[in-house]
């Protein structure tokens, strides 16, 4: 099964770093955050990965095409014509597509731009600066329980995000974007789709979280997976603090592969 990572926004709300990088690429104990999501991915057996990508999306492709150079030990024979040998332990067992979606493409139209590659009955999708300690093969059993068109993870946290209202049969009965709201569930990503999802995207300007959630709550084919356990989002540079705090102490909820 395909994961769809959205990673094509300014992040504009962290500009410290994301001034100089995709914000995808801002690391987290000297690797991105998109790696993080992606090992949590690769530890449930997910390891086909579709990048959406965007702002600064060279800077994204450059940083896998020397992955093997950023992370193994390297011999450079000078004797023979600068040859180059890669020394590693361990290969990551993933393919990875890296799609340019466009500068100022929204988040449904970025999904829509992938369509092409998505073969599978049905995705895996999430942003590409959260992290958590989600039970992924869960979240898609329960996708699969239901048979509805889409999925989406929901967390208890007081912030400034799109808030749920839940039925008693974790259908969603209301999806509104970035109300402000006080310990009420919200959307945290981590969703899954059916291939139905495209016929919700209609162009560059859809926005994920506005109609196309709406409507899908309205009609009954939005589903709630609740999630008690660990979930932070990085939208700031004192929210990367906390997460880089907790790695350098050892209590890093979201590295379920070690």
């Amino acid at each position: 099964m395909k994961v769809v990572l959205l990673a094509g926004g300014k992040g504009t709300r962290i500009t410290e770093e994301s001034e100089y990088r995709p914000k995808p690429l801002i690391e987290i104990g000297g690797m991105p955050i998109l790696w993080h999501i992606m090992k949590e991915y690769s530890y449930y057996g997910f390891n086909e990965f579709i990048i959406c990508a965007g702002y600064k999306q060279e800077m994204i492709k450059n940083w896998f095409a020397n992955y093997f150079l950023r992370t193994s030990d390297v011999t450079f024979d000078f004797t023979r014509g600068g040859a180059m040998q890669i020394h590693y332990n361990k290969i990551e067992e993933w393919k990875v597509t890296i799609v340019d979606t466009g500068l100022d493409t929204m988040t449904g139209g970025r999904i829509k731009r992938i369509q092409r590659y998505i073969h599978e009955d049905a995705f895996m999708v999430t942003y590409g600066d959260g992290v958590c300690d989600l039970d992924l093969k869960k979240l898609l059993e329960f996708h699969k329980s239901h048979g509805k068109i889409a999925t989406l993870t929901s967390v208890i946290l007081k912030q400034d995000k799109g808030t749920l209202d839940i039925g008693w049969d974790n259908s969603v009965k209301a999806f509104r974007e970035k109300e402000n709201s006080n310990q009420k569930l919200i959307n945290a990503g981590y969703m899954v789709f059916n291939n139905k999802i495209f016929d919700y995207l209609k162009n560059d300007e859809t926005i994920l979280e506005r109609w196309p959630m709406e409507q899908l709550a309205k009609e009954g084919e939005l589903m709630s997976y609740q999630h008690n356990g660990f979930w932070q989002c990085m939208d700031t540079l004192w929210e990367k603090q906390q997460l880089e705090h907790m790695l350098h102490k050892g209590k890093a909820p979201w590295k379920v592969w070690e």
